[in-house]
């Protein structure tokens, strides 16, 4: 009877040991760090997905930046070249006025 009794509670301990789930606070310990690791690649995705927003944006403004400084540059050397031709034209209305009176 003793025996059986030893072989009773070897077997209990045996089966318990062996095919019992995991406890309680390893299983929220595991979903705690999978929740965090979600959480921190979705915060990382946003990151870089950011930062490749302001890259894009920030090379278009600089080819906008790029664009009105070449306008700026055109219209400064239209600007040159109508005084150039309004000196020009004023100096030989000047020189025909004076040619008249001599």
């Amino acid at each position: 009877m003793l025996l059986w009794v030893f072989f009773l509670v070897v077997l209990t301990l045996s089966s318990d040991a062996h095919c019992s789930p995991p406890s309680l606070p390893l299983r929220t310990r595991r979903y705690a760090d999978a929740i965090f690791t979600n959480s921190y690649r979705k915060v990382l995705g946003q990151l870089s997905a950011r930062k490749l927003l302001q890259d894009i944006m920030s090379r278009q403004q600089g080819e906008q930046n790029q664009e009105q400084g070449a306008r700026v540059r055109l219209g400064r050397q239209v600007e040159s070249m109508w005084a150039d031709q309004k000196q020009m034209a004023l100096e030989s209305v000047l020189v025909a006025l004076l040619q008249k009176h001599r």
